[in-house]
Protein backbone atom coordinates (compact mmCIF):
# COMPACT_ATOMS: atom_id res chain seq x y z
CA UNK A 1 0.00 0.00 0.00
CA UNK A 2 2.95 2.21 0.16
CA UNK A 3 2.42 3.19 -3.50
CA UNK A 4 -1.02 3.33 -3.65
CA UNK A 5 -2.48 5.72 -5.78
CA UNK A 6 -4.99 7.90 -3.85
CA UNK A 7 -8.57 8.23 -5.88
CA UNK A 8 -10.61 10.55 -4.10
CA UNK A 9 -13.82 10.33 -3.68
CA UNK A 10 -15.32 13.69 -4.69
CA UNK A 11 -13.73 16.13 -7.50
CA UNK A 12 -14.87 18.91 -5.54
CA UNK A 13 -12.75 18.39 -2.15
CA UNK A 14 -9.09 19.97 -2.37
CA UNK A 15 -6.91 16.72 -0.96
CA UNK A 16 -4.87 19.57 0.55
CA UNK A 17 -2.70 18.49 3.82
CA UNK A 18 -5.74 17.42 5.62
CA UNK A 19 -4.91 16.09 9.22
CA UNK A 20 -4.87 12.03 7.23
CA UNK A 21 -5.38 9.43 9.36
CA UNK A 22 -2.35 7.10 10.73
CA UNK A 23 -1.34 3.67 9.41
CA UNK A 24 -3.45 0.88 9.74
CA UNK A 25 -3.43 -2.26 11.31
CA UNK A 26 -4.87 -2.28 14.97
CA UNK A 27 -8.16 -3.18 13.72
CA UNK A 28 -9.10 -6.11 14.93
CA UNK A 29 -12.10 -8.44 15.03
CA UNK A 30 -14.28 -7.36 17.73
CA UNK A 31 -16.31 -8.97 20.22
CA UNK A 32 -20.13 -8.28 20.29
CA UNK A 33 -21.34 -4.65 21.02
CA UNK A 34 -25.16 -5.01 20.86
CA UNK A 35 -26.62 -2.09 23.07
CA UNK A 36 -28.65 -3.69 25.96
CA UNK A 37 -28.23 -7.29 26.40
CA UNK A 38 -24.92 -7.64 24.81
CA UNK A 39 -22.20 -10.73 25.75
CA UNK A 40 -19.50 -8.52 26.05
CA UNK A 41 -21.37 -5.85 27.60
CA UNK A 42 -22.31 -7.97 30.14
CA UNK A 43 -19.32 -9.74 30.42
CA UNK A 44 -17.47 -6.36 31.34
CA UNK A 45 -20.08 -5.44 34.08
CA UNK A 46 -19.75 -8.49 35.78
CA UNK A 47 -15.56 -8.12 35.40
CA UNK A 48 -16.05 -4.32 36.85
CA UNK A 49 -18.28 -5.27 39.96
CA UNK A 50 -14.89 -7.19 41.26
CA UNK A 51 -12.95 -4.15 41.14
CA UNK A 52 -15.18 -1.62 42.98
CA UNK A 53 -17.46 -4.72 44.66
CA UNK A 54 -15.22 -3.22 48.67
CA UNK A 55 -17.17 0.11 48.07
CA UNK A 56 -19.93 -1.39 47.31
CA UNK A 57 -20.47 -4.24 49.72
CA UNK A 58 -23.71 -5.80 48.71
CA UNK A 59 -22.66 -9.11 46.37
CA UNK A 60 -20.07 -9.81 48.60
CA UNK A 61 -22.16 -10.48 50.97
CA UNK A 62 -24.96 -12.95 49.36
CA UNK A 63 -24.10 -16.30 49.11
CA UNK A 64 -25.79 -16.99 45.92
CA UNK A 65 -24.12 -14.44 44.17
CA UNK A 66 -22.61 -15.55 40.94
CA UNK A 67 -18.59 -15.19 40.64
CA UNK A 68 -17.65 -11.74 38.46
CA UNK A 69 -17.99 -12.76 34.40
CA UNK A 70 -20.28 -16.01 35.63
CA UNK A 71 -24.45 -16.33 34.33
CA UNK A 72 -26.46 -15.52 37.32
CA UNK A 73 -28.82 -18.71 37.43
CA UNK A 74 -32.27 -17.95 37.11
CA UNK A 75 -35.01 -18.33 39.39
CA UNK A 76 -38.97 -18.10 39.28
CA UNK A 77 -39.88 -15.17 41.49
CA UNK A 78 -42.00 -16.41 43.94
CA UNK A 79 -45.67 -15.27 44.06
CA UNK A 80 -46.40 -12.15 46.16
CA UNK A 81 -49.93 -11.72 47.98
CA UNK A 82 -51.33 -8.68 48.89
CA UNK A 83 -51.16 -9.15 52.07
CA UNK A 84 -47.63 -8.14 52.36
CA UNK A 85 -44.40 -10.62 52.98
CA UNK A 86 -44.25 -13.06 55.96
CA UNK A 87 -41.11 -12.80 56.57
CA UNK A 88 -40.94 -9.05 57.19
CA UNK A 89 -39.58 -7.24 54.41
CA UNK A 90 -39.43 -6.64 50.57
CA UNK A 91 -37.75 -9.02 48.76
CA UNK A 92 -35.26 -7.17 46.92
CA UNK A 93 -35.38 -6.68 42.76
CA UNK A 94 -32.80 -8.19 41.11
CA UNK A 95 -33.23 -5.37 38.53
CA UNK A 96 -33.63 -2.62 40.84
CA UNK A 97 -30.70 -3.00 43.75
CA UNK A 98 -28.44 -5.43 42.48
CA UNK A 99 -28.96 -3.87 38.81
CA UNK A 100 -28.28 -0.29 40.14
CA UNK A 101 -25.21 -2.02 41.76
CA UNK A 102 -24.31 -3.20 38.59
CA UNK A 103 -24.36 -0.07 36.68
CA UNK A 104 -22.90 1.50 39.45
CA UNK A 105 -20.20 -0.18 39.13
CA UNK A 106 -19.59 -0.34 35.39
CA UNK A 107 -19.89 3.41 35.56
CA UNK A 108 -17.55 3.57 38.27
CA UNK A 109 -14.95 1.30 35.81
CA UNK A 110 -15.14 3.06 32.90
CA UNK A 111 -13.95 6.04 34.95
CA UNK A 112 -11.09 4.64 36.77
CA UNK A 113 -10.18 3.39 32.70
CA UNK A 114 -10.69 6.61 30.93
CA UNK A 115 -8.57 8.43 33.94
CA UNK A 116 -5.82 6.27 34.09
CA UNK A 117 -5.31 5.66 30.12
CA UNK A 118 -6.01 2.18 30.65
CA UNK A 119 -7.91 2.13 27.24
CA UNK A 120 -7.10 1.16 23.47
CA UNK A 121 -7.82 3.47 20.12
CA UNK A 122 -6.48 2.14 17.08
CA UNK A 123 -4.10 3.67 14.19
CA UNK A 124 -7.09 5.52 12.77
CA UNK A 125 -8.03 7.11 16.67
CA UNK A 126 -11.34 4.66 16.86
CA UNK A 127 -12.86 4.38 20.51
CA UNK A 128 -14.50 1.36 20.79
CA UNK A 129 -15.07 1.42 24.59
CA UNK A 130 -16.60 5.28 24.20
CA UNK A 131 -17.98 4.96 21.02
CA UNK A 132 -20.11 2.02 22.63
CA UNK A 133 -21.00 3.21 26.13
CA UNK A 134 -20.98 6.76 25.69
CA UNK A 135 -21.45 8.43 21.76
CA UNK A 136 -23.80 5.83 20.63
CA UNK A 137 -25.73 6.18 24.02
CA UNK A 138 -25.76 10.00 23.41
CA UNK A 139 -27.24 9.05 20.11
CA UNK A 140 -29.27 6.36 20.56
CA UNK A 141 -32.19 8.80 21.90
CA UNK A 142 -32.35 11.19 18.86
CA UNK A 143 -32.35 8.10 16.09
CA UNK A 144 -35.60 6.61 18.40
CA UNK A 145 -37.41 9.35 19.54
CA UNK A 146 -36.49 12.38 17.78
CA UNK A 147 -35.98 11.06 13.64
CA UNK A 148 -37.85 7.40 14.25
CA UNK A 149 -35.66 5.74 12.47
CA UNK A 150 -37.26 2.55 10.70
CA UNK A 151 -34.54 0.00 9.12
CA UNK A 152 -34.81 -1.90 6.13
CA UNK A 153 -32.75 -4.89 4.53
CA UNK A 154 -30.15 -4.95 7.60
CA UNK A 155 -29.30 -8.78 6.33
CA UNK A 156 -27.62 -7.75 3.36
CA UNK A 157 -24.91 -6.42 5.15
CA UNK A 158 -22.38 -9.32 5.39
CA UNK A 159 -21.40 -10.85 8.72
CA UNK A 160 -17.91 -10.59 8.77
CA UNK A 161 -15.37 -9.43 6.18
CA UNK A 162 -14.63 -5.61 4.44
CA UNK A 163 -17.65 -4.28 2.95
CA UNK A 164 -18.50 -1.18 1.40
CA UNK A 165 -21.71 0.93 1.66
CA UNK A 166 -22.57 3.55 -0.60
CA UNK A 167 -25.22 5.83 0.47
CA UNK A 168 -27.02 9.00 -0.77
CA UNK A 169 -26.04 12.48 1.08
CA UNK A 170 -28.51 15.45 2.35
CA UNK A 171 -29.94 17.41 5.43
CA UNK A 172 -27.53 20.42 5.18
CA UNK A 173 -25.74 18.96 8.39
CA UNK A 174 -24.23 15.67 7.97
CA UNK A 175 -27.00 13.83 11.11
CA UNK A 176 -27.39 10.96 7.92
CA UNK A 177 -24.03 10.00 8.11
CA UNK A 178 -24.69 9.46 12.07
CA UNK A 179 -28.22 8.42 12.29
CA UNK A 180 -26.94 5.13 9.21
CA UNK A 181 -23.82 4.33 11.97
CA UNK A 182 -26.58 3.86 14.66
CA UNK A 183 -28.85 1.95 12.62
CA UNK A 184 -25.74 -0.97 11.83
CA UNK A 185 -24.64 -0.68 15.25
CA UNK A 186 -27.85 -1.19 16.75
CA UNK A 187 -29.66 -3.74 14.27
CA UNK A 188 -27.13 -5.81 12.53
CA UNK A 189 -27.11 -9.32 14.00
CA UNK A 190 -23.05 -9.29 13.74
CA UNK A 191 -22.69 -6.07 16.39
CA UNK A 192 -20.97 -4.94 13.47
CA UNK A 193 -19.56 -0.91 13.36
CA UNK A 194 -19.63 1.44 10.08
CA UNK A 195 -16.52 3.29 9.62
CA UNK A 196 -17.48 6.60 8.14
CA UNK A 197 -15.09 8.02 5.10
CA UNK A 198 -15.38 12.27 6.45
CA UNK A 199 -14.75 15.29 4.35
CA UNK A 200 -11.78 17.28 4.97
CA UNK A 201 -13.51 19.65 6.83
CA UNK A 202 -14.28 17.55 9.32
CA UNK A 203 -11.45 17.17 10.50
CA UNK A 204 -10.45 20.74 10.35
CA UNK A 205 -13.13 21.71 13.22
CA UNK A 206 -12.35 21.79 16.69
CA UNK A 207 -14.02 19.23 18.93
CA UNK A 208 -15.89 17.95 16.03
CA UNK A 209 -12.34 16.21 14.93
CA UNK A 210 -11.81 14.61 18.02
CA UNK A 211 -15.72 12.91 18.07
CA UNK A 212 -15.36 12.29 14.54
CA UNK A 213 -11.94 10.09 15.30
CA UNK A 214 -13.78 8.68 18.37
CA UNK A 215 -16.29 7.46 16.73
CA UNK A 216 -14.19 5.68 14.27
CA UNK A 217 -14.60 8.26 11.30
CA UNK A 218 -11.67 8.80 9.01
CA UNK A 219 -10.27 10.74 5.71
CA UNK A 220 -12.54 10.11 2.45
CA UNK A 221 -10.03 9.58 0.91
CA UNK A 222 -9.27 5.90 -1.31
CA UNK A 223 -5.87 5.01 0.70
CA UNK A 224 -7.70 4.77 4.50
CA UNK A 225 -10.67 3.35 2.71
CA UNK A 226 -8.85 0.36 1.32
CA UNK A 227 -6.75 -0.27 4.88
CA UNK A 228 -10.11 -0.30 6.54
CA UNK A 229 -11.39 -2.74 4.26
CA UNK A 230 -8.48 -4.94 4.12
CA UNK A 231 -8.60 -5.32 7.55
CA UNK A 232 -12.68 -6.35 7.25
CA UNK A 233 -14.20 -3.16 8.17
CA UNK A 234 -17.75 -2.24 7.26
CA UNK A 235 -16.63 1.23 5.18
CA UNK A 236 -19.52 3.84 4.75
CA UNK A 237 -19.13 6.28 1.78
CA UNK A 238 -21.44 9.43 0.84
CA UNK A 239 -19.98 10.09 -2.80
CA UNK A 240 -22.30 13.11 -3.54
CA UNK A 241 -20.28 15.12 -0.54
CA UNK A 242 -20.98 18.94 -0.29
CA UNK A 243 -22.61 18.60 -3.51
CA UNK A 244 -25.82 16.78 -2.01
CA UNK A 245 -25.21 17.58 1.71
CA UNK A 246 -26.02 21.20 0.67
CA UNK A 247 -28.25 21.21 -2.71
CA UNK A 248 -31.20 23.53 -2.23
CA UNK A 249 -34.56 22.08 -1.10
CA UNK A 250 -36.05 22.06 -4.54
CA UNK A 251 -33.76 19.47 -5.45
CA UNK A 252 -34.70 16.99 -2.70
CA UNK A 253 -33.54 13.23 -3.32
CA UNK A 254 -32.59 13.94 -6.73
CA UNK A 255 -29.00 12.69 -6.30
CA UNK A 256 -25.95 14.53 -7.78
CA UNK A 257 -23.27 13.35 -9.85
CA UNK A 258 -21.41 10.77 -7.68
CA UNK A 259 -17.27 11.95 -8.10
CA UNK A 260 -15.45 10.23 -10.38
CA UNK A 261 -16.44 6.49 -9.46
CA UNK A 262 -13.52 6.10 -7.10
CA UNK A 263 -15.29 4.36 -4.33
CA UNK A 264 -15.99 1.58 -6.95
CA UNK A 265 -12.22 1.28 -7.61
CA UNK A 266 -11.42 0.74 -4.10
CA UNK A 267 -14.23 -1.87 -3.55
CA UNK A 268 -12.62 -3.76 -6.51
CA UNK A 269 -9.20 -3.64 -5.38
CA UNK A 270 -10.11 -4.81 -1.83
CA UNK A 271 -13.02 -7.38 -3.70
CA UNK A 272 -15.30 -6.09 -1.71
CA UNK A 273 -18.98 -6.10 -1.91
CA UNK A 274 -20.82 -2.58 -2.59
CA UNK A 275 -24.35 -2.00 -0.76
CA UNK A 276 -26.40 0.63 -1.55
CA UNK A 277 -28.17 2.46 1.03
CA UNK A 278 -31.28 5.20 0.65
CA UNK A 279 -32.04 7.41 3.03
CA UNK A 280 -35.21 8.98 3.04
CA UNK A 281 -36.36 11.98 5.90
CA UNK A 282 -32.97 13.40 6.24
CA UNK A 283 -33.81 15.81 3.27
CA UNK A 284 -36.85 17.82 5.32
CA UNK A 285 -34.75 18.50 8.96
CA UNK A 286 -33.38 21.99 7.55
CA UNK A 287 -35.06 22.53 4.12
CA UNK A 288 -32.35 24.44 2.66
CA UNK A 289 -34.21 27.77 0.65
CA UNK A 290 -30.60 29.82 0.23
CA UNK A 291 -26.83 30.16 0.16
CA UNK A 292 -25.40 33.19 1.60
CA UNK A 293 -21.98 32.48 -0.69
CA UNK A 294 -20.39 35.28 0.83
CA UNK A 295 -20.32 34.17 4.28
CA UNK A 296 -19.31 30.37 3.22
CA UNK A 297 -16.60 32.33 1.56
CA UNK A 298 -15.33 34.27 4.79
CA UNK A 299 -16.08 31.33 6.97
CA UNK A 300 -14.50 28.89 4.56
CA UNK A 301 -17.42 26.84 4.06
CA UNK A 302 -18.28 25.08 0.89
CA UNK A 303 -22.56 26.84 1.65
CA UNK A 304 -23.68 28.60 4.20
CA UNK A 305 -27.46 27.30 4.57
CA UNK A 306 -30.25 29.67 4.76
CA UNK A 307 -33.76 28.01 5.88
CA UNK A 308 -36.96 29.29 6.77
CA UNK A 309 -35.76 29.28 10.87
CA UNK A 310 -31.99 29.74 10.10
CA UNK A 311 -30.39 31.97 11.40
CA UNK A 312 -33.69 34.28 11.44
CA UNK A 313 -34.22 32.30 14.94
CA UNK A 314 -30.67 32.43 16.23
CA UNK A 315 -29.62 28.94 17.89
CA UNK A 316 -33.00 27.86 18.15
CA UNK A 317 -33.19 27.81 14.38
CA UNK A 318 -30.64 24.94 14.41
CA UNK A 319 -32.46 22.61 16.24
CA UNK A 320 -33.47 19.90 13.15
CA UNK A 321 -37.38 19.40 12.18
CA UNK A 322 -38.43 16.01 13.69
CA UNK A 323 -39.43 14.00 10.47
CA UNK A 324 -39.44 10.31 10.25
CA UNK A 325 -36.83 8.30 8.73
CA UNK A 326 -36.39 5.57 6.63
CA UNK A 327 -33.03 3.98 5.89
CA UNK A 328 -33.04 0.96 3.52
CA UNK A 329 -30.09 -1.41 2.41
CA UNK A 330 -29.68 -2.49 -0.54
CA UNK A 331 -28.93 -5.94 -2.05
CA UNK A 332 -25.12 -5.71 -2.95
CA UNK A 333 -23.19 -5.76 -5.53
CA UNK A 334 -20.30 -8.52 -5.63
CA UNK A 335 -16.63 -7.54 -6.87
CA UNK A 336 -14.61 -10.79 -6.26
CA UNK A 337 -15.16 -12.00 -9.43
CA UNK A 338 -13.81 -9.23 -11.01
CA UNK A 339 -10.19 -9.77 -11.95
CA UNK A 340 -7.45 -7.49 -10.46
CA UNK A 341 -6.77 -5.15 -13.45
CA UNK A 342 -10.83 -4.40 -13.49
CA UNK A 343 -9.87 -1.35 -10.76
CA UNK A 344 -8.30 0.11 -13.63
CA UNK A 345 -10.67 -0.39 -16.51
CA UNK A 346 -12.50 3.22 -16.62
CA UNK A 347 -15.69 1.89 -18.28
CA UNK A 348 -16.03 -0.53 -16.03
CA UNK A 349 -15.74 2.12 -12.83
CA UNK A 350 -18.49 4.11 -14.05
CA UNK A 351 -20.78 1.37 -15.71
CA UNK A 352 -21.00 -0.20 -11.63
CA UNK A 353 -20.68 3.53 -10.73
CA UNK A 354 -24.15 4.66 -12.36
CA UNK A 355 -25.56 1.06 -11.28
CA UNK A 356 -24.91 1.95 -7.39
CA UNK A 357 -26.22 5.74 -8.13
CA UNK A 358 -29.75 4.04 -10.64
CA UNK A 359 -30.41 1.39 -7.16
CA UNK A 360 -30.56 3.78 -4.88
CA UNK A 361 -32.55 6.62 -7.00
CA UNK A 362 -34.99 3.84 -7.81
CA UNK A 363 -34.96 3.18 -3.83
CA UNK A 364 -35.83 6.33 -2.92
CA UNK A 365 -38.16 6.83 -4.78
CA UNK A 366 -40.04 3.91 -3.90
CA UNK A 367 -39.75 4.51 -0.28
CA UNK A 368 -40.85 8.19 -0.92
CA UNK A 369 -44.24 6.69 -2.38
CA UNK A 370 -44.61 4.47 0.87
CA UNK A 371 -44.31 7.35 2.75
CA UNK A 372 -47.37 8.50 4.44
CA UNK A 373 -45.93 11.80 5.95
CA UNK A 374 -42.58 13.83 6.23
CA UNK A 375 -43.70 13.77 10.01
CA UNK A 376 -45.10 10.26 10.81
Amino acid sequence: MADAKVIPFDDDRSRGGAGGAGGAGGAAQRPSRRRGAGSRRKGAEAASMGEVQPLLGRASARDDAPAPGEPREHRPREPVTGGGDAGGGARPDADGGEGLDRRVASGLAFLRRRLTGDYAVDDFGYDEELTDQVLMSLLRPVYEKYFRVEVKGIENIPSEGGALIVANHSGTLPMDGLMMQVAVHDNHPADRHLRLLAADLVFMLPVVNELARKLGHTLACAEDAARLLEQGELVGVMPEGFKGLGKPFADRYKLQRFGRGGFVSTALRARAPIIPCSIVGAEEIYPMIGNARTIARLLGFPYFPLTPTFPWLGPLGAIPLPTKWTIQFGEPIHTENYPPEAAEDPMLMFNLTDQVREQIQHTLYKLLVQRRSVFF
